[in-house]
């Protein structure tokens, strides 16, 4: 079995079935291209998606036109748990100047997703953006002051972890 069929396996809820499937094909070589590729498919993209952030939660660290794929593909995530995990990896993932636009064009329209975790992790995106590229601050911060008046409250509370840490 090869990591493609092994995601295709899992049942998409089991958190014990994605970590095996993590452990399995972890270390392998072409890990992180394979599973940079498999987001870009429909039926793979929250397996996928899970196992890149739990790649790069370990420390790893991807080469600069992988980072550019995955921005440059961000309008191709379809499901709120893929759009996630991406969100979450941002930190992992520096932004280029040749991706800051895809990067900021897919938060503003994250910032409006139905689901409260990916709009939080949507104001997270554009504090990293902000942080990297300054043109973003003051509009950043702007955002945050909406949110922190009109956004439900574990969106608050990731906004003011946020805050805490300096911006």
């Amino acid at each position: 079995m090869n990591i493609e069929q092994a995601i295709a396996l899992w049942d998409g809820k089991s958190a014990d079935d994605i970590k095996a499937i993590y452990d399995a094909y972890n270390a392998e070589n072409g890990f992180a291209d394979s599973v940079i590729t498999l987001s870009l498919t429909q039926g793979s993209e929250i397996g996928a998606t899970w196992l890149l952030k739990a790649w790069l939660e370990e420390g790893n660290r991807l080469a600069h036109s992988q980072i550019s794929k995955i921005y440059r593909s961000l309008n191709q995530l379809k499901h709120w748990e893929a759009k996630l995990h991406v969100l979450q990896s941002i930190s992992f993932m520096p932004i280029a100047d040749t991706d800051d636009t895809m990067v900021y064009n897919f938060l503003m329209h994250s910032l409006s997703d139905k689901n409260k975790f990916v709009r939080a992790w949507s104001y997270n995106g554009l504090y990293e953006l902000s942080k990297q590229h300054s043109v973003y601050k003051n509009e950043t911060q702007q955002f945050f002051e909406i949110a922190l008046r009109d956004e439900a409250p574990s969106v608050k509370a990731r906004i003011r972890n946020i805050m805490k840490a300096g911006f």
